[in-house]
């Protein structure tokens, strides 16, 4: 197929291949470590939340760090350092838990360390795919890469559950820290060609400001990462939250959940192949439209509906998804300045996802205090509201498919 000869790249190839091992050990690493937790004398649910979310304080702490590293320094040799530094992290983990040593508490700490690497590898992740592509190709590349993360994604949470009753929770941490390992051998394949210049005369505070000058300048940037921080706090607490409690209250409880969650890994693999053909004129603006569809199953759960009814509008909710973060990468990709991309999508994520955490809190005593169909269907309508009312912009609908001039990428040069 057209869209798959991009792989015949070999740095596009180590790319791909790269992204799908690591993500296949994310994917089995929360699985492993939840029952690493669990089976420690006195531990509880509790133990097992702190330990997560000192992974994700330090991810949204260390962003931005991430972001400013990768516009500094050549982004291929970003991702091999934060990927070696997340397989040792997790190699001690899987020793401590194979052991017998390991404490929530010390969990937690590692779990925090390795956060930090993902956060420094992610803003460097996402801005290199421009130095091997351009044009055209660079949509059909970012769905391909997107796909094989899912796909890691599906493949790994499978596998988790098969490796922890196998051989345990210790050893299937010490697989995933050799995921990283290997990935980061992949990642050394890569030969960039189009190399931007390197943002090295300021100071780190410098960037920082600089990166956020270049972020707040293009209206539609700030205004779409604003609706999409809104979306998730809504999304986040109305689908993991408030899902789970109608499930076990009214479908079924965990096999019903479970199949809701499987229809929505399978939309999220076809909405990345959907993602290759789709190339809209209105990239933004087409995003933007595209979060109408993201509410679709909490319509369903605030009125019991049928499984089935419920794991078809996950399915299509995730198509939208995948379509949506596909496009919104090609089009910062095309219009930001390629010297400043890493930071303007490291405050793309904080932006994003910053408030997530408060989205998880708030769910349940809102549910409490107006029932969870209300809260359910509030939420749904509330995102489906935030759409529309950013196509208003002029700024958002002026943004093309075709890069201008300006924001052209450098011309290729022989690699490094």
């Amino acid at each position: 197929m057209k869209d798959f000869a991009i792989l015949r790249d070999r740095s596009v190839l180590a790319l791909f291949l790269a992204r799908s091992v690591s993500l296949l050990g994310n994917a089995m690493a929360p699985v492993a470590l939840a029952f690493a937790v669990l089976e420690m004398p006195g531990s509880s649910a509790s133990s097992l939340g702190v330990v997560l979310t000192g992974r994700l304080l330090a991810q949204v702490t260390f962003v931005l760090l991430g972001g400013l590293i990768a516009d500094r320094l050549p982004k291929q040799r970003v991702m091999v350092a934060a990927d070696l530094a997340a397989g040792v992290v997790q190699m001690v983990v899987a020793f401590l838990v194979i052991v017998s040593q390991a404490t929530p508490l010390v969990l937690a700490g590692l779990a925090a360390l390795s956060g930090a690497a993902t956060a420094i590898f992610e803003p460097a992740s996402r801005s290199l795919m421009p130095q091997l592509v351009s044009g055209d190709a660079l949509q059909s590349a970012n769905a391909l890469l997107k796909l094989a993360m899912r796909g890691g994604s599906i493949i790994g949470a499978a596998l988790a559950g098969v490796l922890v009753a196998l051989i345990g929770s210790g050893p299937t941490l010490a697989v995933d820290a050799a995921t990283f390992l290997v990935s980061a051998l992949l990642l050394l394949a890569i030969r960039v060609r189009l190399a931007p210049p390197a943002a090295t005369g300021l100071s780190l505070v410098g960037q920082l400001k600089d990166g956020w000058r270049e972020f707040t300048s293009r209206q539609w940037v700030w205004v779409i990462v604003s609706q999409l921080a809104f979306v998730n706090v809504l999304l986040a607490g109305g689908f993991y939250v408030l899902g789970p409690v109608v499930a076990n209250a009214s479908l079924g409880g965990a096999p019903a959940w479970s199949a809701v969650l499987t229809a929505q890994a399978v939309g999220f693999v076809l909405g990345s192949a959907v993602a290759m053909k789709v190339r809209p004129r209105e990239p933004v603006r087409t995003a933007a439209l595209l979060t109408v569809g993201f509410p679709l199953p909490l319509f369903l759960l605030a009125v019991h509906a049928p499984v089935y009814a419920i794991a078809l509008a996950a399915f299509l909710a995730a198509i939208c998804i995948d379509v949506y973060e596909v496009t919104i990468d090609t089009a910062l990709q095309k219009h930001i300045p390629p010297q400043a991309l890493s930071r303007v999508m490291s405050y793309e994520s904080l932006g994003s996802f910053a408030f997530v955490p408060l989205g998880l809190a708030i769910a349940g005593p809102v549910a409490d205090a107006v029932g969870t169909g209300t809260a359910l269907t509030g939420a749904g309508l509330l995102i489906m509201a935030a759409g529309p009312v950013v196509v208003l912009l002029p700024s958002v609908r002026r943004v093309k498919e075709t890069v201008a001039k300006s924001d052209e990428p450098p011309q290729e040069v022989a690699s490094a």
